[in-house]
């Protein structure tokens, strides 16, 4: 027996609301558990770096793909990209400020399971470049691309954390409903699945 066409389509919008069903409290363990592993992930990288490709490590690179990708250790006291080189103080103040900053401004955004993963990568990142600034006095980065400058896995989890970010306030609708409406949207599918 086919189901009419009213039919499928309120069972395709349950299965829609089930997808964008906010996490609530879960959130911001959510975003802890994200923060995390990125931040665990930084650090091991940045160990295994310095012990092997550092100033007193056997090995001066590692070539992966020749002419495009390599392993590389970089004292970095700037900012990201080299910018602000030296001024290793002012930038750890501002990534500890800009910590605090992200968990309060974009608090509403962990109630979605996108958004606590973009403030997750964003805040495991930035920990771990600070981790390094107050331990080392500098950030270690060692993946180097011949066409960009020298990056870290920290680095990486907030370029992707910014991204996600941008891409869930320009475009809500792509991953979440309002709560008033997802909750009423809901009620009504099942009112009428009855």
């Amino acid at each position: 027996m086919q189901r009419s066409a009213p039919s499928r389509a309120r069972a395709d919008e349950r299965r829609r609301l089930e997808r964008v069903r906010p996490v609530g409290a879960r959130g911001w363990g959510i975003v802890a558990a994200v923060a995390t592993v990125v931040l665990l992930i930084d650090q091991l990288s940045k160990l295994l770096v310095v012990r092997f490709l550092g100033p007193t490590g056997p090995i001066e690179e590692v070539v992966l793909i020749p002419g495009v990708l390599r392993l590389f250790y970089v004292e970095n006291t700037g900012a990201a990209f080299g910018l602000f080189q030296g001024r290793n103080p002012v930038l750890a103040t501002v990534a500890l400020l800009v910590v605090v900053a992200l968990a309060v401004w974009f608090r509403a955004v962990v109630s979605w399971w996108p958004g606590a993963l973009a403030l997750g990568l964003q805040l495991g990142g930035a920990v771990g470049n600070l981790v390094d600034r107050f331990r080392r006095g500098f950030v270690v980065d060692f993946i180097d691309f011949s066409f960009w400058p020298t990056f870290n896995v920290a680095d990486s989890a907030i370029t992707i954390g910014v991204l996600l970010l941008v891409v869930l306030l320009v475009w809500p609708d792509l991953t979440r409903l309002s709560t008033d409406e997802a909750t009423a949207k809901r009620a009504n599918a099942e009112r009428q699945t009855r």
